[in-house]
């Protein structure tokens, strides 16, 4: 009722009759015959009109919701071809490497003894390093790092850092986090199909019947006054909780967001630390440098310190019957077709949270037109 008051105060002719209104609700008066007509006419113009706005923001709604599946589209072709990709270079990397197991098998003895002297090596160096830099974490690092170490061949890990494995863990953890955002997705959609059909019955119940509410100024009128007062006050469908707001959200609202556009790929994430934590500096004895929180989530990082250990050294140039199968062209395959398994890994991590910005963009627009016109869809069960 107070709603009602104040979206109509400008208007001295509906103030009036919305002020009878409340007085005969309150029984202060006995309203007359010829009131209670012009009550009834002057509430019936009064909520087609806000029933007529509140349907086009729910229509609204429905626009949004095709041009995010438009947009929904162009990810899903775009994550389907990333991932056959990584698939193709995952297979050749595979194939790779069962030919080079086959010719490092003269030589197994000799490689598994300079790795089991490799590995407390690797492991100390690692943890060094990380504890000089790092402020926490240094023993689940070498914890973790000692179960990798103890779980895999040495050839295997020694290409970039990563194992075929890893990736493969990385490709079900993206599968799942994919249905995820489809399931959210759908579940978005389903929102707000049934908040238009609702709408819609609304719509064609105002235009066929006299009044939306078939109400009766009749005692009692406090029974009445009552489902006024909750109408608005019911919870709407919440669209902002299937996409939490994500860090640096709001950056591209309104405007397109460029679908090619570089994110960085660790700002969503600070479990372990800030952003912008220390570097670990692997050079000159390593290959680069790597982050406090890529060693803390992939203790495999600590590879990039093999340089620094002689017994590790000397496991890339052992010679298998003349072949030296980790110098040969077998090795430089594997690691092309592993690098381009990981590119492709990473650029479908990309691809996911532009997609899930962009959702997330769309479920903040439509819980704001939610919030404002949705209300209309609960009158569909009204009677």
């Amino acid at each position: 009722m107070l709603m009602m008051m104040m979206m109509t105060k400008k208007k001295k002719g509906s103030l009036a009759v919305i002020s009878l209104l409340v007085a005969s609700v309150g029984c202060v008066i006995n309203p007359s015959k010829e009131h209670l007509s012009e009550i009834s006419r002057q509430g019936e113009k009064y909520l087609d009109k806000q029933i007529e706005n509140a349907v086009n923001g729910v229509t609204e709604m429905k626009n949004v919701m095709e041009k995010s599946s438009v947009d929904r589209k162009t990810f899903l072709d775009a994550l389907e071809k990333t991932k056959i990709e990584k698939e193709d270079a995952m297979l050749k990397a595979q194939e790779m490497e069962a030919k080079l197991a086959e010719e490092e098998r003269v030589c197994n003895d000799t490689m598994m003894a300079l790795w089991e002297e490799c590995k407390p090596c690797l492991r100390t160096t690692c943890v060094k390093y990380y504890s000089r830099t790092c402020s926490s974490g240094s023993g689940m690092v070498g914890r973790q790092l000692e179960d990798v170490l103890n779980r895999t061949h040495p050839f295997s890990i020694w290409i970039n850092g990563e194992k075929i494995d890893t990736l493969e863990q990385e490709g079900q953890r993206q599968k799942k986090e994919f249905s995820h955002l489809e399931e959210k997705y759908a579940e978005m959609a389903d929102g707000v199909e049934s908040i238009l059909s609702d709408s819609m019955k609304v719509a064609e119940r105002a235009h066929l019947s006299p009044s939306v509410f078939s109400f009766s100024l009749r005692p009692p009128y406090s029974r009445w006054r009552r489902s006024i007062q909750t109408l608005f006050q019911e919870p709407f469908f919440n669209f902002r909780d299937l996409f939490p707001p994500m860090p640096n959200f709001g950056r591209n609202f309104f405007g397109s967001m460029d679908p090619m556009m570089d994110l960085d790929t660790d700002a969503n994430s600070n479990e372990d630390g800030s952003v912008n934590e220390d570097v670990v500096i692997t050079k000159p004895f390593g290959d680069g440098k790597i982050t406090c929180r890529e060693i803390r989530r992939n203790s495999a990082g600590c590879l990039k310190f093999r340089n620094e250990c002689e017994k590790c050294k000397e496991i890339q140039h052992i010679d298998c019957s003349g072949k030296k199968p980790l110098e040969g062209p077998l090795k430089a395959e594997l690691e092309d077709a592993l690098a381009l398994a990981q590119r492709f890994t990473q650029h479908y991590d990309d691809l996911l949270r532009r997609f899930e910005e962009r959702m997330a963009n769309t479920s903040f627009i439509l819980d704001l037109l939610n919030r404002q016109f949705g209300w209309v869809s609960s009158l569909a069960n009204r009677t």
